[in-house]
C-alpha cells in the first residue's frame, strides 16, 4: 500500500513536469512572432526591462538592500518591536508607519527589502502593511508634484488618501488577521528588553546617512521646468548632497561600526575617483556600494555584525531580485513601457485603458484602480503617465485611484509580498487597496 501511494505520488511529480513541458512547447511553437502588436509587446517588454535596469536598480534597489541589512542587523528585534510590536502603544506604531514614506523616495519595489526586514523582525501585520504602503504613496517629492503638475486639489486629495489608506489598510488587516497576531503578540510580550549594542543616536547616523544617499541620488528633475525652485536647486547639486552623506557614512563606518579607517578611506577614495574620472553616477554607485560591502564583509571584529550586515542584504537581494525581474517583464509584455517620453503599448493597447477610465462612473474608477494595481511605476513617473491620461479624457476620479492604487502596488511588488506574508495575505491586501482606491476616486470625482 506504502509502495502504491509513493508511485501515485511520483507519476504526480512527472505528470506535472510534462504539463508544464507541453504548455511550454505549445507557446513556443503557435507564439504568433508575425503580429504586430505581439512584437510591439516584445519590444516594450525588453524596452522596460532595460530602463528599468539602468535607472532604477542600482540608484534604488541597491542602496535598499543595504538599508534592509541595516534594519535586519542593527536594528534590534526588540526596537523593532518596541516601535511596530505588540509592545508599542498603537498610535505610536501606525504614526510612524503612515509618515514613514515622508522621508523615504522610494517606489514599490524598493520599499521591498525594508519592508521584508521589518516584518521579519517582529514588527506587528498592522504596523508593516502601513509601512509598506506608506513609503511608495507618501513619498513626499510625488506629492509637490502632484500638485504643481496635476492641481493643488488633487495634491491635497493624494496625501490625506494616502495618509488614510497606510492607517486603515493596517488596522484591517491586523483586525482580519487577529488571531495571527494575538499568538504573535503573546510572544512578543515575553521577549526579554536586550540591551542595544550600541546607542540608538549612532545606529540612527548610520542607517540616515544610508537612507538619505538612497533619497538625493534619486531626487528628480523638477516637472514644471522652474529653475528658481528649491527643488530645482537640490536636483542642481544633488550629487553633491548625495557626496555629503557619503561622506557621513565614512564617519559612520569609521567611528561607529569600528571599521578599520584605512580601508574606509580607501574605499572612499576609490569611489571619489569613480566619480571623478567617469562622471556616470551609476557607476560611482556601483563602485560604492562594492567597497562597503567589501570593507564590512573583510571585518575580523568578533560579534561578526559588520559581516552579517552585507549578508543579510544579500539575502534580501536572492529573495527579491529574480521575483522582481519576473513582475517587470510580465508587466512590460502586458501593459506595455512608458517612462519618460517613451511609450510602447503591451498586448494591452493604451487606447483601452484609456477608454475604460475615461468619466467618473464606478466602472472607471474600478478599473483604474485595478489597472494601476498592477501596472509598474517608478518614482514620479505615475505623475506625467496621469497627466498624459487626463489629457485624453481620463476623468479626476480615476486618477485619484490611479495615484493611490499605482505607486504603493506593481505586479513584481505582489510577487515580493507573496513571498513575504503569502498568498491570502497578499490577495487581502491587494483588494483593500484597490477597494479604497476605487471608494475614494468616486468621492473625489462627484465633488
Amino acid at each position: 500500500m506504502l509502495s502504491l501511494i509513493i508511485l501515485i505520488m511520483e507519476l504526480k511529480k512527472e505528470l506535472k513536469i510534462l504539463f508544464w513541458i507541453v504548455v511550454v512547447f505549445l507557446g513556443v511553437f503557435y507564439m504568433p512572432v508575425n503580429s504586430p502588436v505581439f512584437n510591439t509587446a516584445i519590444d516594450a517588454t525588453l524596452d522596460l526591462s532595460k530602463w528599468y535596469a539602468r535607472e532604477h536598480v542600482i540608484l534604488c534597489l541597491l542602496p535598499a538592500f543595504i538599508i534592509a541589512g541595516v534594519i535586519s542587523v542593527f536594528v534590534s528585534q526588540g526596537a523593532v518591536i518596541k516601535y511596530f510590536g505588540a509592545k508599542a502603544k498603537r498610535w505610536v506604531a501606525y504614526t510612524v508607519a503612515a509618515v514613514s514614506g515622508t522621508i523615504l523616495a522610494v517606489c514599490s519595489c524598493t520599499i521591498l527589502p525594508l519592508f521584508s526586514s521589518i516584518h521579519k523582525r517582529g514588527a506587528g501585520l498592522g504596523p508593516a502593511v502601513a509601512f509598506l504602503y506608506s513609503g511608495p504613496a507618501i513619498n513626499i517629492l510625488a506629492i509637490i508634484l502632484t500638485a504643481r503638475i496635476l492641481g493643488f486639489e488633487m495634491g491635497v486629495a493624494r496625501i490625506i488618501g494616502a495618509v488614510v489608506f497606510s492607517v486603515v489598510i493596517g488596522l484591517t488587516m491586523a483586525f482580519i488577521y487577529r488571531k495571527e497576531e494575538r499568538l504573535k503578540a503573546a510572544e512578543q510580550l515575553n521577549f526579554p528588553d536586550v540591551p542595544e549594542n550600541r546607542p540608538l543616536w549612532q545606529t540612527a547616523i548610520h542607517f540616515f546617512s544610508l537612507v538619505f544617499i538612497l533619497i538625493f541620488a534619486n531626487w528628480g528633475a523638477p516637472g514644471d521646468g522652474d529653475t528658481s525652485s528649491v527643488w530645482y536647486y537640490i536636483w542642481a547639486y544633488k550629487w553633491h548632497i548625495t557626496g555629503a552623506f557619503g561622506l557621513v557614512l565614512v564617519y559612520s563606518m569609521i567611528v561607529i561600526l569600528k571599521l578599520k579607517s584605512w580601508q574606509v578611506l580607501l574605499g572612499a577614495v576609490i569611489t571619489a575617483l569613480s566619480a571623478l574620472l567617469i562622471a556616470n553616477p551609476l557607476v560611482s554607485m556601483v563602485v560604492g556600494i562594492a567597497a562597503v560591502s567589501s570593507i564590512a564583509l573583510m571585518d575580523k571584529s568578533e560579534d561578526g555584525e559588520n559581516r552579517e550586515w552585507i549578508i543579510s542584504s544579500w539575502g534580501f537581494t536572492k529573495q527579491i531580485m529574480p521575483l522582481l525581474a519576473i513582475g517587470v517583464v510580465i508587466a512590460g509584455f502586458l501593459l506595455g513601457s512608458t517612462h519618460d517620453d517613451v511609450s510602447i503599448p503591451g498586448i494591452v493597447p493604451n487606447e483601452w485603458v484609456v477608454w475604460a477610465v475615461g468619466g467618473n462612473s464606478l466602472l472607471s474608477n474600478v478599473l483604474a484602480s485595478i489597472v494601476g494595481a498592477f501596472m509598474y511605476f517608478a518614482t514620479l513617473t505615475e505623475v506625467p503617465i496621469i497627466q498624459g491620461l487626463l489629457a485624453s479624457g481620463m476623468g479626476k476620479g480615476p486618477a485619484l485611484a490611479l495615484l493611490l492604487a499605482g505607486p504603493s502596488l506593481s505586479l513584481p511588488n505582489m510577487l515580493v509580498i507573496r513571498g513575504v506574508m503569502g498568498t491570502q495575505k497578499t490577495a487581502v491586501y491587494v483588494a483593500i487597496v484597490v477597494v479604497l482606491s476605487t471608494l475614494a476616486g468616486l468621492l473625489f470625482g462627484s465633488i
